[in-house]
């Protein structure tokens, strides 16, 4: 097995560096052969919009203006600013944040309907994705009005009208994976001469493997000619997956929300999908990958929507061990442990005292807090302390209560 240590312009491939250390079969040559990356990823994120449909969740036009700033300094190449048909004042946030001067630009959401697109131009933004369902369960029981030959009627128009105001259109065909193929065959072929400046595949309900995802990609791409953007949802637990795939068929536009936000279970993920195009791919290196994690806990607090915390790059315990085992190595040399050092991602790693310490762990702590260590006799007392507290408590120990005990042992 070879390992491709060069791809295209010179990009130099290699499994771990200082801040990393990924599978080597990642770049052997039967995988990377496989590969159609395109030559740059841009990020869209709809925190504003898609990240708001969060069941319980609500943004104030200050929290919106603030989270635009923050992606903006995130290096994120596109905000899709909201809907500005949803309310008054969902417009004036979109009005305010196009008003910002930010490096990104800005996008509303709309309707296949021009009265949308006044509104979205009214506010300023750069561009518009433009939503119209497309699949074969959404026309035969939610709209079933709508003929197929209304949907391409309708979306042919809206985006002439859409292009007739200066904007850029994303085509948003919703619930793509589910669409029959030859009613999009024949949608795509006959919107292109509308003039859309890209094409969205959305997998409305997250259905769809990896492969499927690669093969849809590739044969829009080879029917329009038009640039690919991927918008994906998580629902079976393979929207990272499935936005990376698609990237490798030719996606030049990945669709992401900050923490994975979103109905139901949410949207592919910022830090999730920036982290993978960078570290397997070379690509996105716009993203500012040591902001992920503030990033992420800023919009926790602005929504009052807590992730869990493990969860993958950003979690507030996703670098954190309680096991004992190699323990002395999670904050000497992190990617003994992790695929990365959790700085490359703003993020922290450290060791939890419970159950499943060891004396180790005891060792690593003390340093840690930068406390004297007692004698073995004495930690092996703490460690059985520490054990017996997590067994009962069902919690593991904090430092807080570390160290009362370390100082209970000082007194004895």
């Amino acid at each position: 097995m070879n390992l491709v240590k060069e791809r295209k312009k010179g990009f130099y491939m290699e499994y771990h560096q200082k801040e990393y250390w990924i599978s080597p079969y990642n770049f052997a040559d039967q995988v990377q052969q496989n590969l159609n990356l395109p030559s740059a990823v841009k990020i869209h994120d709809g925190t504003l919009r898609d990240g708001e449909q969060t069941p319980g969740l609500v943004f104030s036009e200050d929290d919106k203006v603030a989270i635009a700033e923050l992606l903006n300094e995130a290096g994120v190449d596109r905000i899709e600013a909201g809907m500005p048909a949803v309310s008054e004042a969902d417009f004036n946030a979109i009005k305010r944040i196009t008003s910002r001067g930010l490096s990104a630009e800005i996008y509303a959401f709309c309707r296949a309907a021009n009265e949308d697109i006044d509104l979205a131009k009214d506010s300023g933004v750069d561009g518009v994705v433009i939503e119209i369902p497309t699949s074969e369960p959404k026309l035969k029981y939610q709209f079933p009005k709508w003929t197929e030959e209304d949907i391409i009627q309708i979306s042919s128009d809206t985006i002439r009208y859409a292009k007739s105001k200066g904007l850029k259109v994303v085509y948003f065909g919703y619930d793509t994976t589910r669409a029959r193929w030859p009613f999009l065959e024949k949608l795509y072929s006959t919107i292109k001469a509308a003039g859309p400046d890209s094409i969205g595949i959305v997998d409305t309900v997250g259905c769809i493997l990896p492969d499927a995802v690669k093969m849809l990609v590739q044969d829009v791409k080879s029917l329009t000619g038009l640039p690919i953007e991927i918008h994906v949802h998580n629902d079976l637990g393979m929207a990272t997956a499935n936005s990376l795939a698609a990237v490798t068929a030719g996606a030049e536009v990945v669709h992401v929300c900050v923490g994975g936000l979103g109905e139901r279970s949410g949207n592919a993920c910022l830090d999730e999908i920036a982290t993978g195009l960078n570290l397997f791919y070379g690509l996105a290196p716009q993203i500012k990958l040591d902001a992920m994690t503030s990033l992420s806990r800023k919009v926790q607090a602005l929504s009052n929507y807590q992730l869990a915390p493990n969860k993958p790059i950003t979690g507030e315990h996703a670098y954190f061990r309680e096991s004992g085992i190699g323990i002395e190595f999670v904050l000497k040399q992190p990617t003994v442990m992790f695929s990365i050092d959790p700085a490359l991602v703003g993020n922290r790693c450290g060791v939890l005292l419970g159950k499943k310490s060891g004396l180790q762990s005891i060792e690593v702590k003390l340093d840690e807090l930068k406390l004297p260590s007692p004698p073995t006799e004495t930690k092996k007392k703490l460690l059985s302390d520490i054990k017996s507290e997590a067994i009962r408590t069902k919690k593991v120990v904090s430092d807080e209560r570390f160290k009362e005990m370390v100082a209970s042992y000082q007194t004895k």
